[in-house]
């Protein structure tokens, strides 16, 4: 890895032009450390942390990360705007270059502990919280909502959510053009099964020109990114990131203007190497991070090699980078035995 990938200021340009969706057991710090080799400009974001969590658990753990993973956005959960302040504080102290509250999680989890896409239902508490975290810290204080949840779907409702939340300091708003069904679906259905409604995201904007409005939900491609950067302040990506990982390497070039080329899929492998060895020196599992890794030569020659060998190296103790450098090589051989498509045309 060459330490001039990370020498930009990555924070040129807009904020949150292009990010990467916070989920659940997907973006730890190793999933953020191999998407930031893909991308300088992206902003990525943490797994949502609970409040709890922070304040009474193993913080130096769960909000560890690596310098290079910069720009990085902390997303709390939590609904007490005292302890969302005093986890913002936490989090600015550590570094973090943005503090995002989740209001979009539906999970009968974070219901149970009040608080994601339930809190819609309570603009006054989400407002009374951005307040206080806005108040504590000097860094952005961002939300990420739905446009609504159960039957209270309507864009006056949502209107007057984002108007009182904007009121209490939020200038950034992240929403995931569906509505939450808070019974009856699980996660993975409410990310699936309500409609989408750019037209609702897209009347916000109109209707708070001042306001960033970054749209989250169903977007696939590079394509529907720049087609929707022509409304909005920014796009988000969350499964597609995640599943096709190599997309990001297009985002610097095409969203932000760099003129650097982007990396290979092999620069990135290479890239990672010495961070694996660092990792697995201080007891990481080879598999925690390149779980990460197995979309990067989706629809490559190659690219069931390259899954199925690492999916083999979990079962195998004492792996490490060579292991990872043996798959490379394996799935670079067999995309070079493939025939050249272009000089039989």
């Amino acid at each position: 890895m060459t330490s001039a990938w990370f020498d930009q200021d990555a924070s040129n340009g807009a904020a949150h032009r292009f990010c990467v969706a916070p989920m659940l057991d997907w973006t730890d710090r190793h999933c953020r450390y191999f998407h930031r080799q893909l991308s300088r400009r992206a902003r990525l974001y943490t797994e949502m942390v609970t409040t709890a969590a922070i304040l009474h658990g193993r913080r130096d753990q769960l909000l560890a990360y690596d310098p290079h993973e910069q720009p990085l956005a902390l997303q709390l959960g939590g609904a007490d705007r005292k302890e969302l302040a005093a986890c913002a504080r936490i989090g600015a102290d550590m570094g973090f270059s943005e503090i995002n509250l989740n209001v979009g999680c539906p999970s009968d989890r974070v219901q149970r502990g009040r608080f994601g896409a339930c809190l819609m239902l309570e603009p006054e508490t989400v407002a009374a919280a951005v307040k206080a975290m806005s108040d504590a810290v000097t860094i952005p204080v961002t939300v990420k909502s739905r446009i609504g949840v159960d039957d209270q779907d309507s864009y006056e409702a949502l209107a007057a959510f984002i108007g009182k939340v904007h009121d209490a300091g939020c200038r950034t708003f992240i929403v995931h053009a569906r509505k939450a069904w808070l019974k009856g679906l699980s996660p993975r259905q409410n990310r699936e099964i309500p409609p989408l409604r750019y037209d609702m995201v897209a009347k916000l904007k109109r209707d708070f020109e001042s306001i960033e409005i970054v749209l989250n939900g169903g977007i696939q491609s590079m394509q529907e990114c720049r087609e929707h950067l022509r409304t909005f302040d920014g796009v988000m990506i969350g499964r597609a990131a995640y599943h096709q990982p190599y997309l990001l390497s297009r985002v610097d070039g095409e969203l932000f203007g760099d003129l650097d080329p982007q990396r290979s899929r092999v620069d990135v492998v290479n890239a990672m190497l010495p961070y694996i060895e660092r990792q697995i020196s201080m007891g990481q599992k080879l598999h925690g991070i390149t779980r990460h890794m197995l979309g990067l030569f989706h629809g490559e020659p190659g690219g069931k090699v390259w899954r199925r060998r690492l999916g083999e190296m979990v079962q195998s103790p004492g792996t490490g980078a060579a292991e990872v450098l043996a798959a490379l090589e394996l799935q670079q051989g067999f995309q070079a035995r493939q025939p050249d498509v272009s000089l039989e045309l």
